[in-house]
Formats: C-alpha cells, sequence, structure tokens
C-alpha cells in the first residue's frame, strides 16, 4: 500500500515509537499516580518527563504546563468547555477550523448565546486578509480567537502570530490548534500572545494514537469539564486543578505516553525545519507533475507557506469514487470527502464532487510513490465520462 492519509495519521511510525509502546506494555503498564510501588513512580516520572519535552518542543514560556488526553479533540473541549463565556463575548476562528474546535464552539454557543464570526478570507489565494481583519476587529473587538495553525484540508500555514498581535488591543484569550503542525511547523511559544496550544499525539509528532493535549502558556484557569479520580487528596469532592493532573481524571494510558514521548526523542536526531523543506519539495513536484493533467482541479493556497497537504479532484468524479478507485486498483489510499473541516468548503465551491480527494505527504513518503500516484491520475483523467 502506497499511504498519503499522513494528515489523518502518520503510518508508519518511527521504529522507536514501537518499540518504547511494547516496552512500556511488558513493564510499565500500571497505574499512574496511583501506587506508591517503585514502578507506579517510574510511570509517574515517564508522564512527567514527557509534559516537559512537550513544552520545551513547542519553546513554550518557563511557566507553561502540558495537560495531556486521549486526543487533541478531548483537549479542544477541556480548554473550549473551561472558559467562563459570557452572553456578549465575541469569538473569531479562522475558516480552515476543524470540527474539533467548531462543533465545540457550536455546542457552547447553543448554551450561551455568544456571537461566533469567521475571520476574512480571499477567495482567490485561500490566504486571511490581514486588512479586513483588522476592520473585523476594530469593528467587534475579540474576547476569544481560535486559530489552526495549519489547514488539514489545503494544507496552508496559517499567519497566527500576526493575527494575534491584531487582536491584542482587546486582550482576548488566544488558542493555536496545532495538531497539524507540531512536530512539522517550526513553533515558539515563549512571549507569544497564546494562551492554550492544542496538539495531537498521532499526526505530525509521529506519536500513538490514544494521546493528545494542550499547552497552557500562560496560567491561565479553566474550568473543570471532566471529573473523577486523579489519585490525590481522594477525600476531597472538588477537583484540585493547581496541577495538570488535576485535569486528567481516570487512568492514563501510559503505553502511548511511552510512544509518545520516543517520538518526541526522535527529534534529538532529525530537524523540524528540514521535514517541512522536505514535504514542501515533494509537495512542488507532485503539483508540477498534476497541472499536465487537463481534468485535474487543485485547490493550492497561494505562496509557498504550505505543508504536504494537497486537495484536488477530477473532472467527471465524485471525490469518494476517485479514492475508491486509487484503493481497488492501485493500492493507495488517500482521504476523501469534506475532512471534518465545515467552514472552509464554500469558499473550495467543492460540494458537487463531495468533497476534495485529500493527498497527505510524510516523512516516509517517497517520489517514486507519487510517480505511481500521477500514473493513476492520469489514468482516470484519459477515461471517457
Amino acid at each position: 500500500m502506497i499511504y498519503l492519509d499522513n494528515a489523518s495519521t502518520t503510518y508508519p511510525k518511527p521504529e522507536r515509537v514501537y518499540q518504547a509502546m511494547e516496552k512500556a506494555g511488558r513493564t510499565l503498564a500500571v497505574n499512574v499516580g496511583r501506587g506508591s510501588y517503585g514502578l507506579a513512580r517510574q510511570a509517574f516520572q515517564l508522564m512527567e518527563e514527557t509534559r516537559e519535552q512537550i513544552c520545551r518542543f513547542a519553546h513554550g514560556n518557563d511557566t507553561a504546563q502540558a495537560v495531556l488526553t486521549p486526543s487533541a479533540t478531548i483537549a479542544c473541549n477541556q480548554v473550549l468547555g473551561g472558559l467562563e463565556w459570557k452572553r456578549e463575548d465575541q469569538v473569531y476562528v479562522t475558516p480552515f477550523e476543524h470540527n474539533a474546535v467548531m462543533r465545540v464552539l457550536y455546542g457552547l454557543q447553543k448554551q450561551y448565546g455568544f456571537e461566533v464570526e469567521e475571520l476574512a478570507l480571499d477567495p482567490v489565494t485561500l490566504e486571511l486578509d490581514q486588512e479586513k481583519i483588522s476592520y473585523q476587529f476594530l469593528r467587534k473587538p475579540p474576547t476569544v480567537l481560535v486559530m489552526t495553525h495549519v489547514s488539514n484540508v489545503t494544507g496552508g500555514i496559517l499567519p497566527w502570530q500576526e493575527i494575534a498581535e491584531l487582536a491584542e488591543k482587546s486582550h482576548p484569550i488566544v488558542i493555536l490548534d496545532g495538531a497539524q503542525s507540531l512536530g512539522l511547523v517550526p513553533v515558539t511559544l515563549k512571549n507569544a500572545p497564546v494562551d492554550f496550544y492544542i496538539f495531537a499525539g498521532h499526526k505530525t509528532l509521529y506519536g500513538p494514537l490514544g494521546i493528545g493535549g494542550y499547552i497552557n502558556n500562560r496560567g491561565r484557569k479553566l474550568r473543570p469539564v471532566l471529573f473523577g479520580g486523579t489519585g490525590r487528596d481522594s477525600l476531597n469532592l472538588e477537583m484540585g486543578l493547581s496541577e495538570p493532573g488535576g485535569y486528567e481524571p481516570g487512568s492514563r494510558n501510559i503505553t502511548a505516553i511511552a510512544g509518545l514521548h520516543a517520538a518526541l526523542k526522535e527529534y534529538e536526531q532529525i530537524s523540524v525545519k528540514t521535514c517541512l523543506e522536505r514535504e514542501q519539495e515533494l509537495r512542488r513536484r507532485l503539483i508540477k507533475k498534476l497541472n499536465h493533467l487537463s481534468r485535474i482541479i487543485l485547490y493550492n493556497p497561494a505562496g509557498t507557506n504550505v505543508t504536504g497537504i494537497l486537495s484536488l479532484n477530477v473532472e467527471g468524479y465524485q471525490a469518494g469514487d476517485v479514492g475508491r478507485v486509487l484503493d481497488i486498483e492501485h493500492q493507495i489510499a488517500v482521504r476523501t470527502g469534506y475532512h471534518c473541516g465545515p467552514l472552509i468548503h464554500k469558499y473550495l465551491k467543492d460540494e458537487g464532487y463531495g468533497g476534495t480527494v485529500r493527498v497527505s505527504l510524510g516523512r516516509f513518503t517517497t517520489e517514486e510513490e507519487l510517480e505511481l500516484l500521477v500514473e493513476a491520475l492520469e489514468e482516470l483523467c484519459t477515461d471517457n465520462f
């Protein structure tokens, strides 16, 4: 199989991740924070080291703390659900947000009645229109600003820092979704106008499924969203929120944490910048070849500030049909549909195709695999329809 669905979940993982998870499953799979014996202390130490790794890796503030969750979606629920909402709040989102953000906001909006507005987008370049956004912030100052770092539909890297700085005058709570970026796009949160940074272990960090979280970069307190045992202060029915563990009720997935720890160790040998540059070069070569196919429609942001995600369609075919042909006849795995992105598709005007065919490159993608993809698409383009 040629795997080109890395935006969903990177695959395969580095060998050290598999080895770390197997070792943890055999030798360390006890309940973290629930025992005074040595093995439980070892597991707790691994968890704390992983928290510190994440904060260092994202270059967080000195006081930044990482909360570990089962996924980035759970992290979004905890961060957004943990804010003190008011009816008069003004929330801004980019048109690229994932349903991990938008469905949470929709549920909270129905409960509290605040307003949610999209940041202005140039429909031709698919880039945020900073001049119009400045006017939006002047007209209705933001209290909460939520931005994805990288679009999981187009691959565009958003200018989050510039947008956050435009909003600074009104001191909003800023939430940055790094699920598609941490480990691939360099980020520095130290002294940046970001309160919470969401991450996913199983995507660009090349860790396992079952682990994600968020970095509380500026020490804002959140209300608890999840309740239960943490292994501490058990006679107290209040959730203890003085430390990250207070936001992590239930048994921790120490096997997945071990995998994430190993994935982060991998970056001692490789460079995030080099990973991004390689994906960008492969993407450029792929686009150059696809441009020679007359029936290929590319949804490509202007400029070069992109990752290895590329959405396309083939005239005469539904996106889902293209995905099935690539899978059954060529053993090429891509993602088709709307990719959990509820807002961006009105700009792409792809509803007639049932969304897009998303090709997402990864650390282990080769140029030979992309040649085979182009050949398969060329066959489709030359078929009668």
